[in-house]
């Protein structure tokens, strides 16, 4: 579990309700952080779980499917009693999500929930399905009544992608907020639910020493790397349609941007918080086709060595066409045009295949002056940067110049850090349960907002806009097990600068 249980109550009473109940996600992730939070204490003891998709199943027979995945997934087992308890509560519904059938059995199972489980008639319902399917099942919820708010509250969660484009998000908005409230809507995006990101705040608001250099005279620029060595693991047909930028750019890279360029909110309230994340969006501006030639960097990966072993290039994955044009890579040079950031860019990079998995900021500050070493033959003087790591490892650590011991003035790199470890032991989290927590407590800080969705579409549509009309002519561009095409080190290299290659 990765929040501090002893300050956190246990969520309202509820039903869960699963679209997709035998798809990867829940058996991967939504299962295993339900048993998680039961373990810290954090499930509801009046909750219930349904599950809801076509296969021909009964409960018992999904109650076993239930244990089995938490038994082999859940890092944090809750013992026999209460994971016997757990299993009782969960039900299962089989149905075509297009059936109005399917949604009256649910408001049966949704009765006998309440009777039951003493979920009082609030409902959560999770879709993790397709994204073709969310418009399906969100309409037949509502014909069904199942969204109205008369003896409980109703709340919905939606996966990514949140649309493909501008204009299928914001068609995908007003269709949600035809029958929701947009207190009802939770789009949710697992990388917020990380220790670290939730950091990011605290490292920023709550120590004096770094806000007041948070700012363009002091950064000179900040780096953004999520990079997985893995390639797309079997899921070449869905990848075709995605693409890097839309499946991490779009919503991850630009949500960890917004946290670290956002102004000090008010409060921590949820909508503080989100209006000042939606203002660094708003502040970057869209790009022209001749800014996304210069300033927008794609690949796609080869065959290479991967860990000793060779991995086929993108175009040989099942699933995938020999001659396709889908990025596997992106780089983007961004800049906040507001009072706090004007003139800092922004360097993002994502790609599979690349030489390891991690996530990372960097925030590169202004070089010193050189003159009051050259006397001592000091060349160069490398500038201070914070790292801020978000996975595989969560930790902080701060770049800085020291003397080494000895009669010359011999510079040395150091560094400060911090990591998670050292707070002993924490268990392995899905990254879910602090976000399913905040759904049944109804805190929607973690979530994107219809307009913040809106507004990072608006950034990277007009990329993807002009990289679908002009097909890339060097594909693939680099080798698996590499840190990317040469074109994302010169757009650093333009501007005198290179990247941060985590490790």
């Amino acid at each position: 579990m990765t929040t501090n249980a002893a300050r956190l109550r246990a969520g309202d009473p509820c039903a869960f309700v699963v679209f997709g109940a035998m798809g990867d996600l829940t058996r991967r992730k939504l299962l295993p952080a339900l048993y998680n939070l039961q373990a810290n204490g954090l499930l509801p003891r009046e909750f219930a779980f349904v599950g809801v998709a076509r296969r021909a199943l009964d409960d018992a027979a999904y109650r076993d499917y239930a244990a089995a995945a938490a038994h082999e997934l859940a890092s944090r087992p809750a013992g026999a009693a209460p994971q016997a308890d757990f299993t009782a509560r969960v039900h299962y519904v089989k149905g075509d999500f297009e059936d109005p059938a399917t949604y009256e059995a649910i408001a049966k199972t949704l009765a006998h929930a309440a009777h039951e489980h003493g979920t009082q008639g609030n409902a959560l319902f999770y879709l993790a399905t397709p994204p073709g399917e969310f418009s399906i099942i969100v309409r037949g919820l509502a014909g069904a009544g199942l969204t109205r708010q008369d003896a409980g509250w109703r709340r919905v969660v939606v996966e990514k992608p949140f649309g493909h484009d501008l204009e299928s998000a914001r068609a995908l908005n007003r269709e949600l907020t035809g029958v929701l409230a947009e207190g009802q809507i939770f789009r949710i995006d697992h990388y917020l639910g990380k220790e670290t990101v939730q950091n990011l705040m605290v490292f920023r608001f709550a120590n004096g020493m770094f806000e007041p250099i948070w700012n363009r005279r002091y950064v000179d620029h900040v780096q953004i790397t999520v990079a997985e060595e893995l390639g797309v693991e079997g899921r070449g047909a869905y990848y075709e349609q995605a693409g890097v930028v839309r499946d991490l750019v779009q919503n991850h890279m630009l949500q960890l941007l917004a946290l670290v360029a956002m102004e000090p909110p008010s409060t921590l309230a949820p909508e503080a918080v989100r209006n000042e994340k939606v203002k660094v969006l708003e502040a970057i501006r869209s790009m022209e086709p001749e800014q996304v030639l210069r300033d927008a960097v794609r690949g796609q990966y080869g065959a290479g060595v991967v860990e000793g072993k060779k991995v086929p290039a993108y175009r040989d994955e099942p699933g995938v066409s020999p001659t396709s044009q889908t990025e596997t890579f992106a780089a983007l040079r961004l800049l906040v045009e507001n009072w706090r950031w004007a003139g800092v860019p922004f360097y993002l990079r994502s790609g599979k295949r690349l030489a390891r998995r991690d996530t990372q900021i960097s925030i590169q500050l202004r070089r010193p002056p050189l003159l009051l070493f050259e006397e001592a033959g000091i060349a160069q003087i490398e500038p201070n940067r914070i790292d801020v790591l978000v996975q595989p490892e969560e930790a902080i650590s701060i770049s800085m110049k020291a003397k080494r011991p000895g009669p010359a003035i011999v510079l040395e790199q150091v560094k400060l850090d911090f990591s998670y470890a050292r707070f002993g032991p924490l268990p392995p989290a899905t990254g879910y349960e602090r976000l399913l927590h905040d759904v049944m407590v109804g805190d929607p800080g973690l979530f994107h907002r219809a307009d913040l969705v809106e507004a990072s579409w608006r950034i990277v549509t007009p990329v993807l806009d002009l990289w679908s009309t002009l097909p890339a002519r060097d594909f693939p561009s680099y080798d698996a097990g590499s840190w990317g095409p040469a074109a994302s080190f010169e757009l650093l290299a333009r501007d005198g600068r290179r990247w941060v290659n985590p490790g």
